[in-house]
């Protein structure tokens, strides 16, 4: 059978939207960069612009303000957080292995990309707040942090106390400590070396005894 042409022209909408894609991509890679040399809080979009090539009114065609890259980084971040964790949790036993592993992909993320995970996990921007739809994977994370949480208290891992919103938010100041002194003290030291990150494991034991199995 013989293939039916397709018209240019109606090629050029799926042109012109991959080209922007692209385009929007190389931004935030760059915006990326620069947070990783002048600090989080350090970005602006006429040093972004500056890398691209272009003048900084090109960048509105793209993004409208400085708050949108940020929050276009942030849900990039959570996604690839999300995704990272989830890719560590299957190669493990559900329950506490799962939530471990999870746990330090997180670890692995923010030490990889840090000025990433801390536009994700702290607060260097005070005017900065993440929208609802960048939230999405965030969300995501705690439930799936929460689902490992019931398969440890199914397995008889933990008791069904630790099935709660304050064991995650625990998991979190956990995981962020550690990083955090790993950040301020050894940058550029990847998870699990060093003197900090590789107490995570020793941590995760108090949660048995927390939350002790029936």
């Amino acid at each position: 059978m013989t293939e039916t042409a397709v018209p240019e022209a109606a090629k050029t909408p799926d042109r012109r939207a991959r080209r922007r894609l692209e385009t929007m991509t190389e931004i935030l890679d760059l915006a990326e960069d620069v947070m990783e040399e002048e600090g989080v809080a350090g970005l602006s979009l006429a040093e972004v612009a500056r890398r691209l090539g272009v003048q900084p009114p090109s960048l509105y065609k793209y993004f409208p303000s400085l708050t949108a890259v940020y929050d276009a980084l942030f849900e990039r971040g959570q996604i690839a957080n999300l995704a990272a964790m989830r890719a560590a949790a299957e190669h493990a036993a559900p329950g506490l292995p799962a939530l471990t592993a999870a746990l330090e992909a997180g670890g692995h993320f923010l030490l990889e990309r840090p000025a990433l995970g801390q536009l994700l996990f702290w607060r260097p921007v005070p005017s900065f707040e993440a929208s609802d739809a960048a939230m999405t994977a965030s969300r995501e994370m705690v439930e799936m942090q929460r689902v490992m949480l019931r398969d440890a208290v199914a397995a008889g891992q933990l008791g069904p106390g630790a099935d709660s919103e304050e064991t995650v938010f625990m998991l979190g100041s956990l995981i962020c400590g550690v990083c955090t002194m790993a950040m301020a003290n050894e940058p550029g030291v990847t998870f699990g070396e060093g003197r900090f990150t590789p107490v995570f494991p020793r941590l995760l034991q108090l949660l048995p005894a927390l939350y002790p199995p029936d």
